[in-house]
């Protein structure tokens, strides 16, 4: 995209004569940079921090470039102020016009996920710590012996740090120092990364492992962009291999950002890169607090922070020296963006290594389609690792035919699984029972006339989470209390809970097996970091036998006591027309059973399916996986779905659905259909209402070669919404909803 640098905003006549024009960007929903002059004691490099005038606010950009010229000087208003922080980079900012190009997305909304962190612009403000004084308290108090104990032989703290370490207020600290018994420092800001020593030894690595490392190592050390597929099974000890390329770039004085698909949940990844290079990695998630994302950002910025393993966001961080970017389980579809700007982080993080000059390593057991067939086109190389590291083996998968193995009333627990918890559990072994669905039931229906209890915002039915005591929508979170009448025939206690979530599969096992110690792991039971990482702790400890959740428990974690998987209702992600829910059910499904027999014990995986016969159940049960890969790209093929055609979702959603209709039909009137050129619909969305907006859809299906930004920028370019109403673009949707 070429971003047009000729507008300046109607702000009023400035008072000086320079002549130095500027285009700055905003962090706004603008489609281009606006023309500021730039005062001489102001001049730095492009990509500059400034602080402007736009009409009554005062606003941060990024120096882009150089004026467009094409207004005139009178109208210019100065830059006021340059912001002592490192300038964003050409790559960088040249990543912020792609993107913003390939999505149909304004560069300045672009640009606002790469600045997001507004306080990181200011320099780091000195801190005041507290040390021992010369003088005694007048009143000894317990609170105060601890906080002058900690004190004692330690250095100066700040008074949060050493209130927490002493289990006091804050408060107790800083009377302390009022009175004097406490002496105030200065310090200059904390290094708050420890730089990871590529020195510090790793595990023995096997001769395929080794062999794998030496390459990536290299790719590192030339210094120049390509995509190399780090195709392993699980258990394989992909991570150590990609540690060595991140090792390279250590000794090379450069970068390393590592994707993970939930930052959250990476509580053993964390673990393994602390015992690997002696020291943690920065993180970025949404999880850290305000502070701890103005530190991080900064210290990538000023390269204090080496090493950064973050959720897709961090893709946009400022490194200014990154030497090689990894995507770890590339797979994910928690790598797409489905909200604002629409992107996904896989395909984004190789344009960002090529804009960058450096090697980017996709990392899977069950690499996606498009990255297999970039594979076999030439466009990417691959490293595979088809063996378990060390004397582990790749666990049996069994499929239980569910039309022959009927459930007893009112479980979902079938009696071979069961048998086989029963089995597993005796031997002193762990299990893993994996199911989708998170809350307690995923409908609640009144027995009396058929009621549905409905989100009132969404085309979705509300959750029961029992633990928690309401009906919860995951859409758009409404939440509301079960009542105790039927809103729509008034019968009482007549509400029935209908299938199973993971609240429910934990009721029955504990039904079951009074004596097992289990817990529940989804999103809505694990709150955060800490909460992941102590759930991850307990299972390794083997203070839980088994442990019962959804597709987060399927992402990289290693439990070498963990010997059975039983998979409840594998056939969940089949439902529905979406373009990829053979190729997700198979992966989710293969990473799940990955969690069996990663160590010494041989692992077990028990499949229940009423569709045993589907090429997903079959490719798991035969462990053929690149025979399902070649019959879903043989499918794709023939219809020319990606990755051999290109699509597009154009979405127009809006508060009054004859509107939505309207703009809809309008729309699909004047679509381009030259060319080999499809336009789908309209058609009301799946979820045709989505936190009380309507939506509909229609979908642009084109060849692989075709210009598909053009073509949507010549079709769209002239609708203009009107009251309320919207028009979103997803290039290569993921969701179909």
């Amino acid at each position: 995209m070429v971003l047009r640098r000729t507008s300046s905003p109607d702000t009023g006549e400035s008072t000086h004569s320079g002549d130095r024009r500027v285009s700055v960007l905003l962090p706004l929903p603008l489609s281009e940079a606006y023309d500021y002059r730039l005062p001489d004691h102001l001049l730095g490099p492009p990509g500059s921090f400034v602080r402007v005038p736009l009409g009554r606010r005062e606003l941060v950009g990024v120096v882009w470039g150089e004026g467009g010229g094409q207004v005139a000087d009178e109208k210019l208003k100065d830059v006021r102020a340059r912001l002592p922080a490192p300038p964003m980079t050409a790559p960088l900012r040249d990543f912020v016009d792609w993107v913003a190009g390939y999505t149909l997305t304004p560069p300045g909304a672009v640009l606002r996920m790469a600045m997001n962190v507004p306080e990181a612009l200011e320099p780091p403000r000195p801190r005041t710590a507290y040390g021992k004084g010369s003088i005694e308290p007048e009143r000894m108090t317990a609170a105060r012996a601890r906080v002058l104990a900690e004190v004692a032989d330690g250095p100066p703290r700040p008074a949060a740090e050493l209130a927490r370490a002493a289990g006091v207020s804050p408060g107790v600290v800083r009377a302390l120092a009022d009175a004097g018994v406490l002496e105030s420092v200065v310090l200059s800001p904390r290094a708050y990364f420890e730089t990871p020593d590529w020195r510090h030894p790793g595990p023995t690595l096997s001769a395929a492992q080794k062999a794998a490392a030496d390459d990536l190592a290299g790719k590192v050390g030339a210094a120049c962009f390509g995509v190399t597929l780090l195709d392993g099974v699980n258990g394989a000890g992909k991570t150590e291999v990609y540690f060595a390329a991140i090792a390279e770039a250590l000794e090379r004085g450069r970068q390393a950002l590592v994707l993970l698909p939930e930052i959250v949940l990476g509580a053993q990844w964390l673990t393994r890169f602390a015992a690997r290079f002696g020291a943690a990695p920065a993180e970025w998630h949404s999880e850290l607090t305000h502070a701890q994302r103005r530190d991080t950002w900064r210290a990538v910025a000023d390269g204090a922070a080496r090493v950064v393993v973050g959720a897709r966001s961090a893709l946009f961080l400022p490194f200014s020296e990154l030497g090689v970017i990894v995507v770890d389980e590339e797979h994910d579809a928690s790598f797409k963006q489905e909200d604002g700007v629409i992107y996904h982080a896989r395909d984004m993080a190789v344009v960002r290594g090529r804009l960058e000059g450096v090697p980017v390593v996709l990392c899977s057991a069950t690499p996606s389609l498009e990255t297999v067939t970039n594979v076999e086109a030439g466009r990417y190389d691959r490293l595979g690792l088809p063996d378990r590291h060390g004397r582990a083996t790749l666990p049996t998968i069994e499929a239980i035919d569910m039309r022959n193995a009927p459930l007893v009333a009112g479980r979902w627990i079938s009696p071979v699984l069961s048998e086989a918890l029963t089995t597993t559990f005796e031997a002193g072994e762990q299990a893993m029972l994996f199911l989708n669905r998170r809350g307690y039931a995923p409908l609640t229906l009144c027995r009396a006339c058929g009621f549905r209890m409905g989100c009132p915002n969404c085309t979705a039915w509300l959750v029961e989470h029992r633990h928690l005591g309401r009906l919860e929508c995951h859409h758009c979170g409404y939440a509301a209390r079960l009542p105790d009448d039927c809103p729509s025939c008034g019968a009482e206690d007549r509400f029935a809970a209908c299938g199973p979530g993971v609240e429910r599969l934990a009721e029955e096992v504990a039904a079951l097996f009074p004596e097992t110690r289990l817990a529940v792991m989804a999103s809505d039971t694990v709150g955060g970091p800490a909460a992941a990482a102590e759930l991850v702790r307990r299972v390794a400890a083997r203070e839980i036998d088994l442990l019962i959740g959804t597709q987060i428990m399927a992402k990289g974690h290693h439990f070498p006591l963990l010997t059975l998987v039983g998979v409840v209702d594998a056939d969940l992600g089949l439902a529905g027309g979406d373009l990829r829910a053979a190729e997700r059910t198979y992966q989710l499904l293969h990473q799940v059973a990955g969690r069996a027999g990663r160590a010494d014990r041989p692992g077990r995986v028990l499949v229940q399916t009423y569709m045993p016969e589907h090429p997903v159940m079959q490719a798991l049960v035969d462990g053929d996986r690149d025979r399902f890969l070649r019959l879903e790209a043989a499918d794709r093929r023939d219809r020319g779905m990606p990755p051999f055609g290109r699509l597009a979702a154009v979405i127009v959603s809006g508060p009054a659905e004859d509107a939505v209709r309207r703009l809809a039909r309008r729309l699909s009137q004047t679509a381009p259909r030259d060319g080999g050129v499809e336009v789908l619909g309209p058609a009301p969305a799946p979820l045709a209402l989505l936190r009380g907006r309507y939506r509909y859809r229609l979908l642009m299906k084109t060849p692989r070669e075709t210009h598909i930004q053009r073509l949507l920028h010549e079709w769209l370019d002239n609708v203009g919404p009107r009251g309320g109403l919207r028009v979103q673009i997803d290039v290569d949707p993921y969701s179909f909803m």
